[in-house]
């Protein structure tokens, strides 16, 4: 099923390039349901017609994308939310608000369909009632070379201490973090479990539990994930919570 989208910008050239843009993406299909020049005209676009996901602009006349995107968020069945804008400065802010990704013009179609399929997973994951998407999505904000960048902890492999910093390891790439990983072990218990002192893994990717037995350090245990075809240590204290967590 096609993803229902509203374009919210106030230059036509923009809206038009976008319209353009979604036309060329595949995976997932979209259907534009509507064009907005402000805010006003988005609510009233939204209101007549339904939407899974905006594409709004931040600088726009009168009410900003900011602040429509805060109202968007009282709504009782809130559309997704992907901003699109020229300035980078109010990616923390964006975030705060659960958007789902934030693109900078002029938007490359690869990073457009990168959004899209973020979108449908979260709204294919609040379908199913999973508990790590409520709100379209807890998220991890990752700030790396002079970027902001939001990513879901329902794509999350695992998370790894090393040095000052987390590993962050997704089924596309790795991201640095920097955090503490006792502090996300606490606040994300639901989520993921910890194998090791330096290592979380999200408790749906654990797919085996096996035994091996090293020349050097003798026998252990490794843990195999989902979509990553490296394994983790398990240290023999927290065996019991990895089975656990496989079992579900």
């Amino acid at each position: 099923m096609a993803l229902k989208v509203l374009i919210v910008d106030d230059e036509p050239l923009a809206r038009s390039r976008l319209r353009t843009l979604l036309g060329d993406c595949t995976e997932p299909r979209t259907e534009v349901v509507g064009e907005a020049g402000n805010a006003v005209q988005a609510m009233d676009s939204i209101q007549r017609t339904a939407c899974d996901l905006v594409l709004l602009d931040i600088h726009m006349p009168g009410v900003d994308g900011i602040a429509l995107a805060a109202a968007l968020r009282e709504l009782n069945a809130p559309p997704a939310i992907v901003f699109v804008t020229a300035h980078a400065e109010h990616a923390v802010q964006a975030f705060e608000l659960e958007a789902i990704d934030y693109l900078t013009k002029p938007v490359r179609l690869e990073r457009l369909q990168q959004a899209l399929q973020k979108v449908q997973r979260a709204l294919s994951a609040a379908e199913g009632g999973m508990p790590e998407v409520q709100g379209l999505g807890e998220a991890l904000i990752i700030q790396e070379r002079g970027r902001s960048e939001r990513v879901a902890l329902a794509d999350i492999i695992y998370l790894k201490a090393e040095l000052k910093y987390i590993t962050v390891r997704t089924a596309e790439k790795e991201h640095i973090y920097d955090g503490a990983l006792s502090d996300l072990e606490q606040k994300y218990a639901h989520l993921f479990v910890r194998v090791h002192r330096n290592a979380l893994v999200a408790r749906r990717c654990v797919r085996a539990v096996e035994k091996h037995n090293d020349p050097i350090e003798g026998e252990g245990w490794t843990v195999r994930l989902d979509g990553v075809d490296e394994r983790l240590s398990v240290s023999r204290r927290q065996l019991a919570a990895v089975r656990e967590a496989l079992i579900g």
